[in-house]
């Protein structure tokens, strides 16, 4: 029997971090979930999850600042992060892999089914 690889969603918009949280646990994943960078940080490091899917604008600490850090810790540091955007500018796309990024998403290009095969693609399920 396969262990459930936890995901921890750090997502301020409800709407679609509630239906991040559905579809990933009917796909069989442990979800976590925070509603701003600071409360995410905290989750990452106490939950250890397998891969992380951040938002960049978030309120207290912005998704760069959040990536900076886990990747600066050693607990988090190889943990894959999928960022899931609207920023769609080439800046903020290189800035994101620059600061370690494992996959940028933008938001309005993607369905949830998407979403959630990136993940497993990401995690090798």
């Amino acid at each position: 029997m396969n262990e459930q690889k936890k995901i921890l969603i750090i997502e301020d918009e409800a709407a679609l971090q509630q239906a991040l949280i559905e579809f990933l646990g009917a796909e069989n994943f442990a979800v976590v979930s925070a509603v701003d960078g600071q409360q995410g940080l905290e989750l990452a490091k106490s939950e250890d999850p397998d891969l992380v899917l951040l938002d960049i604008i978030l309120p207290k600490l912005d998704g760069y600042a959040v990536l900076e850090e886990l990747k600066k810790n050693a607990v988090t540091k190889n943990t894959p992060v999928i960022l899931l955007t609207n920023l769609e500018s080439a800046e903020d796309i290189q800035k994101a892999f620059d600061k370690g990024a494992t996959t940028y998403l933008v938001k309005s290009e993607y369905r949830l089914e998407d979403i959630v095969k990136k993940i497993k693609e990401t995690l090798k399920m």
